[in-house]
């Protein structure tokens, strides 16, 4: 008791809700909710109908605002509002409906999956070796004639077999029975009650043929039979188990890299190990080799070589020294460096990573969803079908009639149709994380795999988002040095690729004119405007022009110019590099029939002199947002089904309205926020690697369908005739999900 209450304390500790928790965000929400998302690991649940169970418990508690649980991942989302319930609570409600819950981040997680997979080694072990023992003594009957045993030595073997069958009964088949009794109080159903009827129906009819071989049911016993569909059951769930741990085993640990404690240096200069949740910014830390960074800093001391796979895509560890920023999640591989923090907490790039992660493993594809609405109503026709198959029987033959019903209960399973699915979606998209693309809809998989239209934004996305000043053109008193400090003063406000290549060259010219520029707003795709000493803007020629006497022609083939109210100031010429895979990544998308489009902002011939060097026939310049979604809007309308990818401000509108959205992890949070997938590293050959596997996930989505409505469609017959025995029902149920499952981990392998 003490323990338990100890852990309710810990758990309603404001300060430990950072461990698997974070602020809900929501726009329609009101800012003085106090609204929390948690995400834990459900223990127990073995089906969708459990995940329902678990959602409906959640639902039933005052201050849960909305609960997501998926079967294939068993972690749960909760909303939950501080003000009306604490952790403990809805925890206590988990329990309550008969499963077990553990914070998501909690460090006993792993220990608890182990202990988890022994126990289920060990009831698979006892059912193997009992299984063996009762084929011993159940093979003299099958070999022998009338007369050859005695029956003082048929009662022998069947009173052994029986003995031996307890274990099994008792030990090994616990989970099956205690979820089934746990689901009769509910009054609910989920896969574990029509499994645990047939091992009862079977070992009470065996019983009765044992000791009173003359009553109704006759002298057939089936202990053979019971505990080899028992042995399977648990084979199919043991490498279930094993599986699963794979891909959620990967998942936390990219969800769990940051490590407990971490040594943080005192006033007096010696350090002092902390827990992680207690640093704060400005703090100076010391990570070792082996450790992972805990924070977002800039090293003050020390030299390394750090992996930030995860983050950037990029495999290759990265050098690392004084001044160098090194990020959360990464680990650091061979010195030992100190480390001044600059971020924590959800400030950091692994807490968005972690969260993009934790979100797509909670959505249910539209499949998925369609699988688990039809589990629950399948289960309630499992059990009809079993009684009225042993009515069709009973009058022949009461024994057989049972161990029929036994077979339909036993051989319908449809954990196969719900893992179908979730199973596929979620190996793909763990693939993807291992290669930096997060994907922050698995319903986007499903859409990736059937465009056939891709649109590229030119500027951050095709070309490197670094670009240079390559020719300046000045008005008569104009000096270059006082017109890229005005424009500078202008592009700080602005995240556009341009502005920041003039403000960089800005910083780059070491100039001592600094200058501030106030109300500077940012007109989208045209430019920005601000005050100082008049009215200034910065943008395209369509944006100044109007306000001036005119662009000189000479200034024309600029990009960005400078003007006031009425005068041109100043013009600037930048050149971007195409990025060196972006030929090789046009080419693969053509190999996958796709149209390849190219969408800019930008003047028309540098859009075309990009696209004639890429090889793609469909470019369009000086688009607004509005021209960019017309134009797509347009093809989606003749048919076609359309990605886009994109990293500017203004891509938010067609990132929105294209049926799947990519955006690069280094764009401004509204591209972000309008993507399905996020590609966290500079490698654009992701894109076209990405649709081939979405595509490959789909084919497995579909035999993993295709293989359980065959198999149920062929199975279900047979075990209503009779011409299926208990222990080939036993051994169909668990190949069937396991066929599934191994099907969904080819998804995991290469790229």
């Amino acid at each position: 008791m003490h323990s338990d209450s100890s852990m309710v304390e810990l758990l309603d500790d404001r300060q430990e809700w950072l461990r698997f928790s974070q602020p809900h965000q929501a726009t329609n929400a009101p800012s003085s909710d106090d609204c929390w998302d948690s995400h834990v690991v459900i223990q127990g649940m073995h089906c969708a109908a459990c995940a329902f169970t678990v959602e409906e418990a959640l639902m039933a508690v005052p201050g849960v605002q909305s609960a997501e649980v998926n079967a294939a991942t068993h972690r749960a989302k909760v909303v939950w509002s501080a003000a009306r319930v604490k952790p403990s609570a809805w925890m206590a409600a988990i329990v309550k409906a008969g499963y077990g819950a553990l914070p998501a981040a909690d460090s006993s997680l792993r220990q608890a999956r182990h202990e988890e997979g022994r126990r289920a080694l060990w009831r698979w072990l006892v059912a193997g070796f009992c299984m063996m023992q009762v084929m011993m003594y159940a093979y003299p009957a099958y070999v022998s004639h009338d007369g050859d045993i005695t029956p003082d030595m048929v009662f022998l073997l069947r009173w052994a077999s029986w003995v031996l069958t307890l274990p099994v009964v008792l030990f090994s088949c616990r989970p099956f029975f205690g979820n089934a009794l746990r689901d009769i109080r509910a009054r609910r159903i989920s896969m574990d009650l029509p499994v645990a009827l047939g091992m009862v129906i079977t070992f009470l009819l065996s019983s009765v043929a044992t000791f009173e071989p003359n009553g109704i049911f006759g002298a057939e016993v089936y202990y053979d039979s019971l505990t080899m569909f028992v042995f399977f059951l648990l084979t199919g769930r043991w490498l279930e188990l094993r599986v699963r741990d794979r891909t959620a085993g990967a998942l936390e640990a990219l969800m769990n890299r940051l490590p407990d404690s971490v040594e943080r240096q005192l006033s007096s200069g010696a350090f002092e190990r902390v827990a992680v949740r207690r640093v704060m910014v400005g703090d100076v830390i010391r990570v070792s080799p082996a450790e992972s960074f805990p924070a977002d800093g800039v090293i003050v001391h020390g030299q390394t070589l750090a992996d930030e796979a995860l983050l950037t895509g990029e495999s290759r560890p990265q050098v690392r020294g004084v001044g160098d920023t090194v990020v959360a999640g990464s680990h650091n591989l061979s010195g030992i460096v100190t480390v001044r923090v600059v971020q924590v907490g959800e400030g950091t790039q692994f807490s968005q990573i972690v969260s993009l992660m934790e979100n797509a493993s909670l959505q249910k594809p539209r499949l998925a969803q369609l699988a688990d609405r039809i589990a629950k109503p399948f289960l309630v026709g499992v059990l009809l079908l079993a009684a009225l198959s042993a009515a069709w029987w009973w009058p022949s033959n009461p024994g057989h009639a049972l161990m029929v019903a036994v077979a339909v209960l036993v051989v319908t399973c449809p954990c196969a149709l719900s893992l179908a699915t979730p199973a596929a979606m979620l190996a793909a998209a763990g693939n993807l994380a291992r290669h930096g693309v997060m994907v922050r809809r698995l319903q986007a998989l499903e859409s990736l795999a059937e465009i056939d239209t891709l649109i590229f934004d030119k500027t951050g996305t095709l070309t490197q988002d670094g670009q240079r000043i390559t020719q300046v053109m000045t008005a008569e008193g104009v000096s270059p040095d006082v017109a890229l400090a005005l424009a500078a003063a202008l592009a700080k406000h602005s995240l556009h690729p341009l502005s920041r290549a003039l403000v960089q060259a800005h910083q780059n010219s070491r100039s001592e004119l600094v200058l501030e520029a106030q109300d500077v707003n940012e007109m989208i795709g045209q430019g920005l405007q601000g005050h100082l000493d008049g009215v200034l803007r910065l943008g395209s020629a369509v944006f100044c022009a109007p306000k001036t006497k005119g662009i000189p022609d000479r200034a024309g083939v600029c990009q960005v110019h400078l003007c006031r109210e009425n005068e041109w100031l100043a013009s600037w010429q930048l050149s971007e590099d195409v990025r060196s895979d972006a030929v090789q990544t046009v080419q693969a998308l053509k190999g996958l029939n796709l149209d390849v489009w190219l969408l800019s902002g930008d003047r028309v011939a540098s859009v075309q002199q990009v696209a004639q060097q890429l090889g793609i026939t469909h470019a369009f310049g000086v688009c607004t947002p509005q021209d960019k979604l017309s134009r797509m809007q347009a093809a989606q309308s003749q048919g076609a089904r359309v990605a886009m990818v994109g990293d500017g401000l203004n891509d938010g509108p067609v990132l929105a309205g294209a049926h799947v959205s990519m955006a690069f992890g280094n764009a401004v949070p509204l591209a972000q926020s309008k993507s399905d997938l996020v590609l966290m590293g500079g490698s654009l050959l992701v894109v076209a690697q990405s649709i081939q596997l979405a595509r490959h996930t789909l084919r497995v989505v579909r035999q993993n369908l295709v293989w359980a409505a065959a198999y149920n469609a062929l199975c279900v017959p047979l075990a209503v005739v009779g011409w299926l025995p208990a222990w080939l029902a036993g051994l169909g149920m668990a190949l069937s999900s396991l066929w599934v499952v191994l099907n969904s981990l080819r998804l995991t392998k290469g790229f």
